[in-house]
């Protein structure tokens, strides 16, 4: 296992962590307003969904950029660094 797909690895797994957690506070927040602003006026529904579905995106983009990265990790790497010993 090289240092080559460590570092590969870490950062998709970086990718897909912080790509769904800024989707999911964004569904929080966009949800959390949306239910309010529903009450008041119910034609914002359609609006809220559209904003909803946006957010949503950005998790599954960074599920897409980590998947490329981890799968062209494979078999790259190989002997760019010497052991010590």
């Amino acid at each position: 296992y090289s240092a080559y797909s460590g570092y590969a690895h870490l950062g998709a797994g970086l990718t897909v962590g912080m790509s769904s957690l800024a989707a999911g506070l964004a569904i929080g927040i966009v949800g959390d307003a949306g239910v309010r602003a529903n009450a008041q006026q119910p034609r914002l529904f359609v609006g809220m969904i559209l904003i909803l579905i946006f957010a949503e995106a950005l998790g599954l983009y960074g599920l897409i950029v980590g998947l490329v990265v981890a799968s062209t990790a494979e078999g790259k790497g190989k002997n760019l660094c010497s052991p010590y010993a």
